[in-house]
């Protein structure tokens, strides 16, 4: 999953990334409004964590109505150091879906964000299933065949994307946009890399491939 983190304040920025990232996320910072304003409105999320309170011309609560104007319906966690209703109020009207007060937990934030990635039940389901692989979201285990299969983070995250588009051909250029972060200097071959090491885990000791290349297109996961 790739996420969108918008916030000033580069401490905070620097641990929500980290701790996004040991969650297998892909992440994203924006430092300012304006940044922050591109990125919402031109690349695609699977969720944005949205400081309300920006400099340049875009503040969050701007951010987020451009996003729901455009039809950008990424998933949104607007932070606030403004806890009084009319404040939360305000930015859950703007299209915000969930709203923390600084100061916060990490834990807490990366609970909410694993609440808004399982919106809607049918498209972020903690456990996905394809065929006799299943894959745990939130405990990190995967199995096939009630064998356990150790993956990397970023084994996880791909595989996890792929489940979640079961069925569904993808292009190496979505692949990278989702499952790896703007500024990783990222080439198609290195795509077929991961995907050769996913297939040694998944497909190769079992009798059925799950993992289909779609030739001059990309990759597909299908369990039928």
């Amino acid at each position: 999953m790739r996420v969108l983190v918008i916030e000033d304040e580069h401490k905070i920025a620097r641990a929500l990334k980290k701790a996004l990232e040991q969650e297998t996320y892909a992440v994203d910072v924006a430092y300012d409004g304006d940044e922050g304003y591109a990125m919402a409105t031109t690349e695609p999320y699977d969720v944005a964590v949205i400081d309300r309170m920006l400099p340049g011309q875009h503040d969050g609560i701007s951010i987020i109505k451009a996003m729901r104007e455009a039809k950008i319906h990424t998933p949104v966690l607007l932070l606030t150091a403004l806890g009084s209703v009319s404040d939360r109020t305000t930015g859950l009207d703007s299209g915000a879906d969930d709203y923390l007060v600084k100061p916060f937990a990490l834990e807490e934030l990366l609970a909410r964000v694993r609440a808004l990635l399982r919106r809607p039940t049918e498209q972020h389901a903690t456990i996905l299933t394809a065929g006799d692989l299943s894959l745990n979201t939130v405990t990190f285990e995967v199995k096939r065949a009630d064998k356990s299969i150790q993956l990397t983070g970023k084994e996880f995250a791909l595989l996890e994307f792929l489940m979640r588009n079961q069925n569904r051909p993808l292009p190496k250029s979505t692949i990278i946009s989702h499952v790896w972060d703007y500024d990783a200097d990222v080439l198609p071959n290195t795509v077929e890399v991961y995907i050769k090491y996913i297939r040694n885990k998944v497909d190769q000791p079992f009798d059925k491939p799950l993992i289909h290349t779609i030739r001059g297109f990309g990759y597909k996961l299908q369990a039928e």
